[in-house]
């Protein structure tokens, strides 16, 4: 077993135990107060948990939880973690939220960790190596004709200003005009861990953000094309991103490109 494997296992671990951190209020919040304290408290105990575990299987590393965060990262390496990515999906109930972690080693990453408690799913990449669900090997979609394909995005930041907002849903009546489907919803790195699986067909963001360097790795390890809305390779210092299969990749940029 190389060392990164050994690593991603040791990851892999951590990852589905600080998943039982994550609890839901004993009712659902109905003020801003407690939404956020709700919130916040998923995001400390996830850390709590898997902070120290991951510095330690890794001496040297450094630490970042700022999910939100994006652009360039300095040298070495580097554990990006998003703590509850889809947080108000938990608070409220629902299904659909998930852990992140990634290795990024001086700019690139090199692992990636998506565990989605619920759907008892654990996706996992090393770069190079190929992507795994639960150890089966991901492939993406094969679908050629966008018209058949399940595409998706999501509000990946809140607070976007009105200009934001405008082309965000611009590019969904866009892309509704030409795909079979589209899908509008958070957490991001849920939605490309289902095109990772060949469940979905694509995924976009205006957006690169820091919480999605994991889930981005995992679908391009399964094969999609990731590239940025010019149709350049994907960085983790992207404005944004489109990851898709690679029989609808070029009419999906076709799509977006005129509005980034």
């Amino acid at each position: 077993m190389s060392s990164d494997q050994r690593l991603l296992t040791t990851v892999t671990s951590a990852v589905r135990a600080a998943a039982t951190r994550v609890s839901r209020p004993g009712r659902t919040p109905v003020t801003e107060a407690e939404l956020f304290a709700a919130l916040r408290a998923n995001d400390d105990a996830v850390t709590g948990s898997l902070r120290p575990a991951l510095l330690a299987a890794l001496p040297g590393a450094r630490w970042t939880a700022d999910e939100h965060g994006s652009g360039p990262m300095p040298g070495g390496d580097w554990w990006v973690v998003d703590p509850v990515g889809g947080n108000m999906n938990a608070v409220q109930g629902m299904p659909d939220w998930n852990i992140g972690v990634s290795l990024v080693r001086d700019g690139r990453p090199v692992l990636a960790v998506l565990h989605a408690p619920v759907a008892g799913e654990t996706f996992t990449a090393i770069a190079g190596g190929g992507a795994h669900v639960g150890g089966v090997p991901l492939r993406v979609s094969m679908k050629t004709d966008l018209g058949l394909a399940l595409t998706g995005t999501g509000q990946a930041r809140a607070g976007r200003d009105a200009a934001a907002a405008g082309r965000a849903g611009a590019a969904v009546a866009a892309m509704m005009r030409h795909a079979l489907y589209v899908r509008a919803s958070v957490p991001v790195g849920h939605q490309l861990a289902q095109v990772a699986a060949g469940r979905m067909d694509l995924h976009w963001q205006f957006d690169n953000l820091r919480s999605h360097i994991a889930p981005v790795l995992i679908v391009r390890e399964a094969g999609g094309v990731v590239t940025d809305l010019d149709g350049e390779p994907w960085q983790i210092t992207s404005d944004g991103y489109l990851a898709a299969a690679p029989g609808v990749h070029a009419a999906a940029l076709d799509v977006l490109r005129p509005l980034r």
